[in-house]
Parts: structure tokens; C-alpha cells; sequence
């Protein structure tokens, strides 16, 4: 208590205690790939936020052939991007580098707002590998894989290729990724396999798109991975992370690497492949929205996945202060009471499924899952439940006939 010498009206600032949760940033990107001039800032990663930007850091006058990466980062700030850090590797690098030095991949992990990952470009199994397993790692991002450029028979899409069935990326003369052997394989004599392996933290993108580019001028087909990079960031900004990103245009694309049919998509998306698609009278769109988890897995669609990770991100970072304070009744009820005023705010955005809140989450932080052996391990246990709501994939109508016309209802999705 102050102490007070002369009668008054003393007015004091007393803290709430309350300590709001705010919500994690979901839509920077990180892409890692050869710079137009592969000389500069290799070893290094750092962040644009515009294309003038990219320009000036990357693209100086005497270096204007385009990348992979260069397209990229342009698709991404098109499409609704605003952010994103680059890794340059120079000609003839690599996404991972050997000994105690830091490169390629390698410089991201340092980075803690980095959400979604990408090498455009680098479409072997060796590549996707090191993207899953970075994504895996670290649980707070998910990778795009891109498919190979020229892919003549769709079933080769949905068989898993291994790193071992192909040697690591190569680099043409000019620095431009490419696969190693362009058609790798499980064995020698087997059947083409294109697919990464099953995670619950990839996505795998198909076919390449033909986009101008944006420092030549010229017509060219680039990998998906930038400009669904930005489409993620743009329907992050209009509804939310919880809005699964399909169904959106594709900016800056003129035309398919292939036109995928009907029947092909039938057996792409249940083995995850997110197909983009041209439309007549829409253009061309995303009309996918799933990971490389298995089918039954929890985890097969994209915004559950990326919801998941904003709310853990969110809870870790709003509830760092709790480190360190005594473990007793007053921590676990802030814990609740911090946690679920958060996870209130995420239901009233329609991202949790229920009526109420009680439909939506529960938080339960108390003596039951904090005993004494815990509390003597030095650990706080809070238990939390969400309730998704998950994209409506397909859209079943019921078409019957009567005496007064034709009647056409939803129902179900």
C-alpha cells in the first residue's frame, strides 16, 4: 500500500490481471530458390514486402533472367501476399547445406513468423523431403510441393516417389532448378512416381501454370507454389484462416501446364493432390484444399491444419508470462480464463463449430491434470478441445418431381 501524508483523492492504476491472447500471424511465406543474379545476398535470408523490393535486393540491371523463384515471389505479392523472406542459394545450391554452417532451408528455422514454405522450382523427391521434414520439425508452418513440369499421365501423381530413387537437385548452366533426372523413380524399371510421402504438414500442387513474366515479358510456365502461396494470404486477410483457401482465382494465370479432366480429378484429390482448374466463364482456380495427410487422418484439410497451428502459436505466444509463476490455483484459473476469452474470440469468427462456446471448446486446467508429480516435474497441463468446422468438398442435391414442377434442395455437404 502507498503511503499517504495529506488528506485527498488519490487515484491508483491496478492491473487487470487479465492478459489478452492475440491472435498468430499465418500468412508470411518463405521461399528459397535462385535469385535472377545468383550472386547476391547468398547465405542470407531476408524479408520483402514488395516487388520493387525483390527487385532491388535481387534483380539489379545486368541480371534480368528470370527464376523460378523470382516468378514466385512476384505470384505471391499478386495474389494477395504482403510479406515474405528469401533465401537465395545461389547457382548450384542446395535446399539443405552439409557441415555446421546454416544455409538454404537451414537459415528459416531462425525465423519465427514464417507460416508457409516453398522452394519453387526444386520438384524432386530430395527437395520435398527436406521441405516436409523442415515443416514437420518445426510444427509451426506447412510446405507446397510442387510437381515436376512435364507430367503425361496423371496416375503417376499419385504414387509415392522416395528421396533415394533420385539423386539431389541438379542446376542447369543458367542457375535454374530442376529435378534431378526429371523422371524419378522407385526403381529402375518401375513406374514413374511423383507424389511426396504422406504428412500432415505438405500440400502438393498440380499442374504448372502459364503466367507472364514479370521480368522478361515472355509467356512461360512456372510451378504453382508462389502464387498459391498468395492466394493462402489472401483469404487469411478477406475471411480467415479457418476459410479453406480453394475456390479462388488464380491472378496472373493465362493457362494450364495440362487441362486436368473430371475423371483425372476423381483420382487425384482422395490421394491429396490440390488440382488447379480452368473453368469456362471463371477462369482459373484453385479447386483443391487438402494435405498429404491419409485419408481418414484428421489433418486431410488444409485450413483444420492451419487453424490448428494459428491456435497453438497463439496460446504459446500469449501465455509465455505463466513461465515461472507459481503453480497453484491462481495460475490454473488465469490459464483458463486467458485461454478461453481467446478461444471465444475464434468461435464469434466462425472458426470453431457449436452453437455456444461450450459446443465449441473446452479448456480444463485444475488439480486433475495437474497432481503432485506433475507439479513437481515443474509443468502446468492444460487440456484443450476445438471443435473445426470443415470445407463442404462436396455438395449433394436431391432432384425430385411433382405434380406442381421440378424441386431441388440441399442435403448435405
Amino acid at each position: 500500500m502507498p503511503t499517504y501524508f495529506s488528506p485527498g483523492i488519490y487515484v491508483e492504476e491496478v492491473p487487470s490481471g487479465a492478459r489478452p491472447i492475440g491472435p498468430a500471424g499465418t500468412s508470411t511465406a518463405a521461399f528459397v530458390g535462385v535469385a535472377p543474379d545468383p550472386t547476391a545476398h547468398v547465405g542470407q535470408a531476408l524479408a520483402i514486402n514488395s516487388w520493387s523490393e525483390f527487385l532491388r535486393l535481387y534483380a539489379d540491371g545486368e541480371h534480368l533472367a528470370s527464376t523460378p523463384l523470382a516468378r514466385a515471389v512476384f505470384g505471391f505479392l499478386d495474389n494477395g501476399g504482403t510479406r515474405c523472406w528469401v533465401v537465395n542459394v545461389g547457382a548450384g545450391g542446395q535446399l539443405t547445406g552439409a557441415g555446421g554452417r546454416r544455409s538454404g532451408l537451414q537459415l528459416l528455422e531462425a525465423v519465427d513468423e514464417v507460416s508457409i514454405l516453398a522452394a519453387p522450382g526444386y520438384h524432386d523427391p530430395v527437395s520435398h523431403e527436406a521441405l516436409i521434414s523442415m515443416a514437420e520439425r518445426l510444427r509451426t508452418m506447412v510446405a507446397i510441393c510442387d510437381p515436376p513440369p512435364d507430367v503425361d499421365d496423371v496416375s503417376t501423381l499419385t504414387r509415392v516417389a522416395t528421396p533415394g530413387s533420385a539423386r539431389p537437385s541438379g542446376k542447369p548452366a543458367d542457375g535454374t532448378p530442376k529435378p534431378a533426372d526429371g523422371t524419378p523413380k522407385p526403381d529402375d524399371d518401375g513406374p514413374a512416381a511423383y507424389r511426396p510421402r504422406q504428412s500432415d504438414f505438405a500440400t502438393f500442387y498440380f499442374p504448372w501454370i502459364k503466367v507472364r513474366d514479370p521480368l522478361t515479358g515472355e509467356l512461360v510456365l512456372t510451378p504453382p507454389s508462389g502464387h498459391v502461396a498468395g492466394i493462402w494470404a489472401r483469404t487469411d486477410a478477406l475471411r480467415g484462416v479457418h476459410k479453406a483457401p480453394a475456390n479462388e482465382p488464380v491472378r496472373g494465370a493465362v493457362d494450364l501446364a495440362c487441362r486436368v479432366t473430371r475423371p483425372e480429378h476423381d483420382v487425384l484429390n482422395p490421394k491429396g493432390v490440390n488440382v488447379i482448374r480452368y473453368f469456362a466463364g471463371e477462369g482459373i482456380r484453385l479447386w483443391g484444399a487438402r494435405t498429404l495427410a491419409a485419408e481418414a487422418s484428421e489433418w486431410r484439410y488444409l485450413n483444420v491444419r492451419r487453424l490448428s497451428i494459428a491456435i497453438e502459436q497463439a496460446i504459446a505466444n500469449g501465455t509465455r508470462w505463466m513461465v515461472f509463476e507459481p503453480n497453484d490455483y491462481t495460475l490454473w484459473r488465469s490459464i483458463r480464463r486467458d485461454i478461453g476469452a481467446f478461444l471465444t474470440r475464434v468461435w464469434r469468427d466462425g472458426a470453431l463449430l457449436g452453437r455456444t462456446p461450450e459446443e465449441a471448446f473446452f479448456v480444463k486446467c485444475d488439480e486433475e491434470t495437474n497432481p503432485a508429480d506433475v507439479r513437481d516435474a515443474g509443468m502446468v497441463v492444460a487440456h484443450i478441445g476445438i471443435a473445426v468446422v470443415k470445407p463442404a468438398e462436396f455438395v449433394v442435391f436431391k432432384l425430385s418431381q411433382w405434380a406442381g414442377g421440378t424441386e431441388t434442395d440441399t442435403i448435405g455437404g
